[in-house]
């Protein structure tokens, strides 16, 4: 056992610390490793994996608010609105503001962004070979990360609310 200021340290203790017991560092390997897999399909079509995502979101349906699209893909429209502008750039989507509020800015698929789609489709499946598991087996494993995000989440709110930060509602 190792002593610190006082305390008794089991060595159990000690060995989650390391790398090889990082559920963080294999998440982080993991999503590195499935990023670098999509590029090999995603850069050749003019695509990055966050824009592959803004995509996927807007095939599901069409003139969503830059807000909504932020919400279904966790990131804040400080990151969102640069890839909403590089994919406009492209031609693959329009930035269109409301109709009934013109501060919301609503996204739709160009001809172009709707054409791409089967290619992308190629670059999921490409993926899908190389992890080796079934279509069952990965939406499992998603069903369990998504639950731990879940998890997580509900935990920060009392915190964040404890600490005054604004909770966004789901």
């Amino acid at each position: 056992m190792l002593e610190k200021s006082g305390q008794e340290v089991s060595s159990a203790y000690v060995d989650i610390l390391r790398l090889e017991n990082q559920l963080c560092f294999a998440l982080y390997a993991a999503t590195r490793t499935i990023t670098k897999t999509y590029r090999e399909k995603l850069t050749p079509l003019g695509l990055t994996y966050p824009q592959y995502l803004v995509l996927i979101v807007l095939w599901e349906e069409e003139g969503q608010t830059i807000t909504a699209i932020g919400r279904r893909l966790m990131l804040d429209s400080g990151t969102l609105t640069p890839l909403i502008k590089r994919l406009e750039n492209a031609g693959l989507v329009e930035r269109r503001r409301g109709i009934e509020d013109e501060r919301e800015v609503q996204v739709y698929l160009t001809d172009a962004g709707r054409g791409i789609k089967g290619s992308v489709l190629e670059a999921r499946c490409f993926v899908a070979c190389r992890l080796g598991m079934s279509e069952p087996e990965i939406l499992a494993l998603r069903a369990d990360l998504m639950d731990m995000i879940a998890r997580l989440d509900a935990a920060a709110e009392p915190m964040m609310a404890a600490a005054g930060e604004a909770v966004e509602p789901d």
